[in-house]
């Protein structure tokens, strides 16, 4: 799995370099324009509290709603350039989640985590249309499916939940550690676009993010010494709420035994429809003397 996200990766951030066709199809001036868009989407992530600790590993029931708008300026027949920017809720929960019968799941479950992440984000990529326009944006063809891929930085703050209330999870260092609640990440992803009139696209894309952090979900490699947590808090989110501690699971929360899976970092991914709207370039009349 690895491989072929790496693999992804590299094709679909080499795409910017086809910038190279703008020489080549002498694509005008005239014929370059801006569009403005709405996004509305499902936002999932991939972690540590989701079914596996791993890409794709998912769970439907905590989807969550991720909105943004986006700006994007059309450079040739097939590459365009989009900033964008978003806002959106991750979120997982072990007794949801996690399968109490399931061997590599039963730390999981007994962990009892549960966490949800306020993102903000901005992102910059590149678009490679798979047909190309050629034409002004009035000829534009009716269903053009593309690639992108770029970079985006995001800031987010992990919350747990406690008899209501959400607390903020990382001034807690539940794992003894500091890591930082914003980062860089890689967006890559596909879609399709739709020409509904002269003016106005809709399209359907999916968007995955590439994190270098393992801790959108406050967890990430092992249970400390509980007498070296700070305040009762980090002591309820660090030790895990149990619900059995009893027989094989009384010392699951032992120091140094596995709290999370630290060789994956996080990944969160948008599925939604992106309403465009295209701002007709001005076309200057000639000059008579």
């Amino acid at each position: 799995m690895k491989q072929i996200v790496t693999y992804t990766l590299a094709l679909v951030l080499a795409l910017p370099l086809v910038a190279t066709e703008a020489s080549a199809q002498q694509f005008s001036k005239r014929k370059q324009y801006n569009s403005v868009g709405l996004t509305i989407n499902a936002m999932n992530y991939f972690g540590d509290i989701t079914p596996k600790p791993s890409v794709p590993s998912l769970r439907f029931g905590a989807t969550r709603l991720n909105v943004g708008a986006s700006f994007t300026h059309r450079f040739t027949p097939r590459i365009s350039a989009r900033a964008a920017l978003a806002y959106g809720t991750i979120t997982g929960d072990d007794s949801k989640a996690a399968d109490p019968n399931d061997p590599d799941a039963k730390y999981r479950y007994n962990r009892n985590m549960s966490f949800r992440n306020n993102l903000a984000e901005l992102s910059v990529v590149g678009i490679f249309d798979l047909i190309p326009n050629r034409n002004t944006y009035v000829k534009r063809p009716d269903l053009v499916p593309y690639v992108f891929g770029g970079i985006a930085g995001y800031t987010g703050n992990p919350q747990g939940n406690r008899n209501g209330s959400w607390v903020d999870l990382q001034p807690l260092k539940t794992e003894g550690v500091s890591y930082d609640k914003a980062g860089i990440a890689i967006p890559f992803g596909g879609g399709v676009r739709y020409k509904v009139n002269k003016s106005f696209d809709v399209g359907l894309e999916v968007g995955f993010r590439k994190t270098f952090n393992d801790y959108l979900d406050d967890v990430s490699t092992v249970y400390v010494d509980q007498s070296t947590l700070s305040s009762d808090a980090a002591k309820y989110f660090g030790g895990g709420n149990a619900l059995s501690n009893t027989g094989e699971f009384a010392n699951f929360n032992a120091p140094g035994s596995q709290r999370g899976k630290s060789d994956e970092d996080d990944w969160y991914v948008t599925t939604g429809i992106t309403v465009n709207y295209i701002l007709a370039p001005r076309v200057k009349s000639p000059k008579f003397r």
